[in-house]
């Protein structure tokens, strides 16, 4: 319908500009079903942030920053069973008929997240608590530093922060029962992973106070911060840090290292443990918002990896190499020109991209964020495990700006050819547009602004790749050439995520396949196959979420010939946020349909 007038493309741009014609008129009818349904999407989502004050924080809504709870313990597991599906059968016995499609979409949505989350909680992943790639225990340390999503402005913050931070040994050494219950029955991590996630927690269980990240927000008290609340704070942050968050920190780290590391197993895949099939056939169905089998999955990553191989072969044959495909991924992967010379100069080269196609980005899209982002690099204790690039949202009102966190470890295999393609993903116009615009939505329930599908978010990050030539930049072969890359990386993932946990390849396996068949170096195929056992299906979402936009538009283009219009359909795209894969085909459908 956008294509059709400059009148409703202008409604289109009013929906994420602050207008309040932010949705469509509704039927008189509709109009009493949404007096119901808006107090009780808020309601819900003041239920559900108050049972997650961590996701409170993420957001920017300060009101639970003092709050730890012990996520992992039978109580709350209980608990959040309990408002699961309390919260199921209310949205269940709602009478859809007379609701507006707004509201019948957030219902539905509000449906799935609920019926994901009772499905994932049927299988222990809380007897698995800590892995190299994610835990609460470097999640702490993050919010701890003062550089994160834990706000150090006020002396009521750091009171905050002191009284989150005293809940941490509860929350550890519930994390430790649960690995000794997990040895018991058999749910333990691979000991590889364990290895990595001891040399973590070696680094944040630290002898003295003045040398742990928590004491960062003592260095860099605010100007306005009076001698005596400096002095006060100081040595209440001493005790704490000494006396409580270290030695949860090191209890971890020894429980880790004297019982569970020599326990853990040897097998790699989720499928090897107790009901592991079903367990990761769940992740994948509620990962990739699909009815895609491991099996059918691992087929759609094997043709992709060879249609790529051969785009690959056309740039190689622009830029005069002579050789074969595995030469050239060894000549990109070792020549010192694609080389950055140190962190500040990649800092400088991903800035610089910035500036480029922020201006160019005018030319696929009506709309962007509000909120801004800032460049910075991984932080020290977790980079040997982190991805390449990431993405941390902006603050709810703004003030905190989007992160596009560069992973700088190991610099040498952070090649400059990888720059544009992973700029656009997590950048402009992937993450940052999509989240900030998703964030910043009116007219739609919190529940939706902060919601996360991540089959959509990533494949829209990875489509956003693919927009590089139409945004001025892959002028470079070489740089096309790791657009290439970064594709066949994510296609790659799809066999390999699926081979370790559904087709029982090794550690060593994935390795051997992603060395082979990519210009990936030893180092970060190391640091991804780990990042696959630690978090199963996750890297699915990618390569099937892209592969879904990039229908949706090819079948927009082919029904709609020259009314089609590339900044209404991104515009459509993006402007309900976050959505389950099916739910964003009915809609582009729609939207694609001759109207009456």
């Amino acid at each position: 319908m956008i294509h059709r007038s400059s009148a409703i493309a202008i409604l289109v741009v009013a929906l994420f500009t602050g207008c309040t014609a932010t949705v469509p008129p509704r039927s008189p009818a509709a109009t009493v079903a949404a007096a119901t349904l808006e107090p009780m999407f808020a309601e819900y989502w003041e239920e559900a942030l108050a049972l997650r004050p961590l996701q409170a924080t993420f957001i920017g809504d300060a009101r639970y920053n003092d709050q730890l709870p012990n996520t992992l313990s039978a109580e709350y597991r209980a608990k959040e069973a309990a408002f699961d599906a309390r919260w199921l059968a209310r949205v269940k016995a709602i009478d859809a008929t007379d609701v507006s499609p707004a509201d019948a979409l957030s219902l539905d949505i509000l449906r799935r997240n609920l019926e994901r989350s009772i499905e994932a909680a049927r299988f222990p992943d809380h007897l698995m608590p800590v892995n190299q790639f994610y835990n609460l225990a470097a999640q702490l340390a993050q919010l701890g530093t003062g550089t994160g999503a834990q706000p150090f402005k006020t002396v009521a913050d750091y009171a905050h922060w002191a009284k989150r931070a005293a809940q941490i040994p509860v929350l550890f050494d519930q994390a430790i029962a649960n690995m000794r219950e997990g040895v018991t029955k058999g749910v333990v991590q691979p000991d590889v992973l364990m290895v990595k996630t001891l040399s973590q927690l070696d680094a944040l269980a630290v002898a003295k106070p003045e040398d742990s990240l928590f004491w960062k927000p003592v260095t860099a008290f605010p100007d306005s911060f009076s001698d005596a609340d400096r002095s006060r704070l100081t040595a209440e942050y001493r005790q704490l840090i000494a006396g409580t968050v270290l030695p949860a920190y090191t209890r971890l780290r020894d429980y880790i290292r004297a019982e569970y590391l020599p326990q853990s197993r040897k097998t790699v895949g989720l499928d090897a443990l107790p009901d592991g099939a079903a367990w990761y056939a769940s992740k994948v169905r509620a990962i990739t918002t699909t009815a895609l089998t491991p099996a059918e999955i691992h087929e759609i990553g094997l043709k992709e990896v060879a249609r790529i191989h051969t785009a690959m072969l056309g740039v190689m044959q622009e830029v005069g190499y002579k050789g074969d495909l595995s030469a050239f991924f060894k000549f990109v992967s070792e020549d010192p020109r694609f080389t950055f010379a140190s962190e500040a100069a990649a800092l400088d080269a991903y800035n610089a991209l910035s500036a480029v196609v922020d201006q160019s980005a005018a030319r696929l899209f009506a709309v962007r964020p509000k909120a801004g982002f800032e460049i910075r690099p991984v932080e020290a204790f977790r980079a040997q495990s982190a991805a390449g690039g990431s993405y941390q949202r902006p603050s709810e009102d703004g003030t905190r700006p989007g992160i596009f966190y560069l992973n700088t470890y190991d610099l040498p295999s952070r090649k400059t050819w990888a720059a544009e393609s992973l700029f656009l993903h997590e950048a402009i116009p992937g993450h940052h547009f999509q989240i900030g615009i998703q964030q910043e939505l009116l007219g739609v329930p919190a529940f939706r602004r902060f919601g996360s599908f991540t089959a959509y978010i990533e494949g829209w990050g990875l489509y956003a790749e693919s927009l590089g030539k139409e945004l001025g930049v892959y002028r470079d072969p070489y740089q096309y050439f790791g657009r290439l890359q970064a594709e066949l990386f994510r296609a790659i993932r799809l066999v390999v995520d699926t081979g370790l946990h559904a087709k029982g390849w090794s550690r060593q396996q994935v390795i051997d396949y992603m060395l082979a068949n990519s210009a990936q170096g030893l180092t970060q195929s190391v640091s991804e196959t780990e990042r696959y056992m630690a978090i199963p299906g996750q890297a699915l979402a990618y390569k099937i979420g892209e592969l879904k936009i990039i229908e949706l538009r090819h079948r927009a283009e082919a029904a709609l010939g020259n009314r089609f219009d590339i900044k209404a359909f991104h515009s459509e795209v993006l402007k309900d946020g976050s959505l389950p894969l099916d739910v964003l085909e009915a809609k582009i459908d729609r939207w694609i349909a001759p109207k009456p």
